[in-house]
């Protein structure tokens, strides 16, 4: 049974820089689909972004194309969400989550089997 675990989250000003972690804890991240989840205020919950070892990253949100970036980091057996230039829009709780190793991830919450809590992350100044 994988859980997963975050942390990196905050508060940062506008312009500035983030990292995300999320620990994977009773099974190894290597073989799994990764993505990262956001909730904003009184909003849905929205897929961000996301990445297969096959197919590679897919970015669901526009606004965070060359700003966020999704990797993992299997000597700590975490993945990561590295957020630059970060604005206002960006402020909401992150959920990381993984799921089975499809061709191409998925932006469908149901594709994902294991969940973190969430970490909230503030951009204001």
């Amino acid at each position: 049974q994988l859980q997963l675990v975050e942390s990196g989250g905050g508060s940062v000003q506008p312009g500035g820089s983030l990292r995300l972690s999320c620990e994977g804890i009773g099974s190894s991240l290597e073989e799994y689909n990764i993505g990262w989840f956001r909730q904003a205020p009184g909003k849905v919950r929205e897929a961000v972004l996301c990445m297969s070892e096959s197919y590679g990253s897919i970015y669901y949100v526009n606004s965070v194309k060359g700003r966020f970036n999704i990797s993992k980091d299997l000597t700590k057996n975490s993945m990561l969400l590295q957020i630059t230039s970060a604005e206002p829009e960006d402020t909401a709780v992150y959920y990381c989550a993984a799921g089975p190793p499809f061709h191409r991830c998925s932006n469908y919450y149901g594709r994902y089997d294991y969940w973190g809590l969430g970490t909230p992350v503030t951009v204001s100044s």
